[in-house]
């Protein structure tokens, strides 16, 4: 399977079971959505920022269909100005490389530094689609057994109501 194979293990550890569907490198959204248009769950889009002090560093998990402009976000998540965290930053604290955002990538945050933030309008969903850290493949778990891996990784997390 590709993808990290920690994120295999926890998943595993954690008794959270999983659909692998691999496919050609999809760094963005669009790209992605051509691969997932056969399978049924609501696949997710997933931004890494940080404040403008750099001392913050926030997940923001969206309906993939959903587009919002950054100071969109700003407003909605009421936490300054934000800027896309940096290929560095991505790596210290979520262990990934542009392009595969994941919150699977949380399991590298060790010391919680990153607080997620999911669109409300996701636990509607029955399930959720990620890539395995790597944008090679996704992965398919119910929205419940999310919750579970995110209860796991000790982040702080909270719903957000989307405007768009």
């Amino acid at each position: 399977m590709n993808g990290d194979p920690k994120v295999y293990k926890t998943l595993q550890e954690l008794d959270i079971s999983f659909e692998y569907v691999e496919h050609p490198p999809a760094p963005t959204i669009e790209i992605a959505m051509q691969y997932w248009k056969d399978h049924d769950a609501q696949h997710c889009k997933n931004l890494f920022f940080r404040n403008h002090k750099g001392n913050r560093h926030y997940l923001v998990i969206l309906n993939c269909l959903k587009n919002m402009a950054i100071h969109d976000i700003e407003k909605m998540l009421k936490q300054g100005k934000l800027t896309f965290a940096s290929e560095a930053r991505m790596q210290k604290y979520l262990g990934l490389n542009p392009g595969s955002v994941s919150p699977f990538g949380l399991i590298y945050d060790t010391e919680n530094h990153v607080h997620v933030f999911i669109d409300e309008d996701l636990k509607q969903c029955t399930k959720i689609s990620f890539h395995p850290n790597l944008n090679t493949a996704s992965l398919i778990i119910s929205f419940k057994d999310f919750l579970k891996y995110l209860d796991y990784t000790g982040n702080g997390y909270e719903f957000i109501k989307c405007s768009v």
